[in-house]
């Protein structure tokens, strides 16, 4: 893992656990795609799988297994976690790129993207969107807010800079009439059992999840996010990280 943090650890899935889930999509008749793809000639039946943040076992874990299933996704990066320790060199993005993979912004520095004034959130997706374009040779055309933090101003901005659409965190699903500037996504946790995957897929149970995310958006409107996030890793910290 490229950090210990328990915030972070909650949302890495064991490569046993994806290899299965992947499987079980294929088995089922299911079509991997990315957001292009979605939007543009989506296969049917297919479900959108996407990554956030650019983790070097993007590269040697999930995309040999993607390839060999016939299915792709969104890979979305930030800029400036390229070269760190456990994340994607700028040649592994190319390669990642070059295998037919789609490659979107998830900001320059990670930042919460609603707590910016207009120039650092114009810095962010303006420079990151530049900067992966620059690395693979192809348009970044999709981004992902970090942490879902998500409002009106940060999609107003991102239409403008040229993005075709922004990934919130919402466990909503997406159908034509969904705004393509606040696109629902469900997280699969480390936790989520194959079962319970099998079921989101199919869109059931997606109103307990919406619940839960609910209640955590009142918390963190109520806390700020700075205190919410002290707070949230102190309880993880006494879980086991398998929960």
């Amino acid at each position: 893992m490229c950090q210990d943090d328990p915030g972070y650890v909650r949302y890495i899935v064991n490569a046993s656990n994806f290899a299965a889930q992947m499987h079980a999509l294929k088995d089922a008749g299911w079509h991997g795609i990315g957001v292009s793809q979605a939007l543009s000639d989506p296969l049917h039946p297919a479900v959108v799988i996407s990554f956030d943040d650019g983790s070097e076992t993007d590269l040697i874990t999930a995309a040999p297994l993607l390839r060999q299933l016939d299915f792709v996704a969104t890979f979305y990066i930030t800029v400036k976690f390229l070269g760190k320790r456990g994340y994607l060199s700028r040649g592994q993005l190319r390669q990642l790129s070059d295998l037919g993979l789609e490659v979107g912004s998830h900001s320059m520095t990670h930042p919460y993207l609603t707590d910016l004034d207009d120039r650092e959130l114009s810095r962010e997706l303006a420079d990151s969107k530049h900067e992966l374009e620059n690395i693979t040779g192809r348009p970044v055309e999709h981004l992902s807010c970090p942490g879902g933090r998500w409002n009106q101003r940060v999609a107003a901005r991102a239409r403008e800079i040229g993005y075709r659409s922004v990934a919130t965190s919402k466990a909503s699903p997406n159908s034509v009439g969904t705004n393509l500037f606040c696109l629902g996504r469900v997280s699969i946790m480390r936790g989520t059992s194959l079962a319970t995957f099998k079921a989101i897929t199919k869109g059931h149970g997606l109103w307990a999840i919406r619940l839960q995310e609910s209640a955590r958006t009142s918390v963190r409107q109520l806390l700020g996010n700075a205190l919410y996030d002290r707070v949230r890793d102190r309880i993880l910290a006494t879980r086991p990280p398998n929960r």
